[in-house]
């Protein structure tokens, strides 16, 4: 039996990613897969390679043949060339940036956004024709 160690698309349409598999040469590219040793992300920047480097050997040492886009991405992890994506910043942190770019601090801080007045109730415009209904009882009595 042929072993290759190759890519299995997953993913949508123009948004794939793959998965470093191990399978029989003769099945279909997206098929059954004896090992799955990895994934790779090519959309992301950088791209994401996360490969089992130990079970990679291992069934290159057993014989499996690595297709070229897997030899390159198993050549990049060992000389150590992978890029790391860098860190964000905290959700908090950029808050605090923010209220101090804005020259207001922790709690002396206010909301941004204006606050919605209370709706004028009916109850309050009953009471001022109330006294126009009193004053003919008053010129009664």
């Amino acid at each position: 039996m042929a072993v290759k160690i190759r890519l299995k698309r997953m993913g949508k349409i123009r948004a794939p990613f793959y998965r470093v598999v191990v399978m029989d040469s003769r099945t279909k590219r997206d098929g059954r897969a004896i090992e799955e040793i990895g994934k790779y992300h090519p959309t992301e920047e950088p791209s994401v390679i996360d490969i089992d480097m130990e079970r990679a050997k291992y069934w290159i040492s057993n014989g499996a043949q690595p297709t070229e886009a897997v030899a390159r991405l198993l050549e990049i992890l060992e000389s150590g060339n992978l890029k790391v994506k860098d860190a964000k910043p905290s959700k908090r942190e950029l808050y605090e940036a923010a209220l101090a770019a804005s020259g207001k601090e922790g709690a002396d801080a206010e909301a941004v956004t204006a606050k919605k007045k209370a709706p004028k109730k009916q109850a309050e415009e009953t009471p001022a024709e109330t006294p126009a209904d009193e004053a003919p009882a008053e010129d009664q009595a």
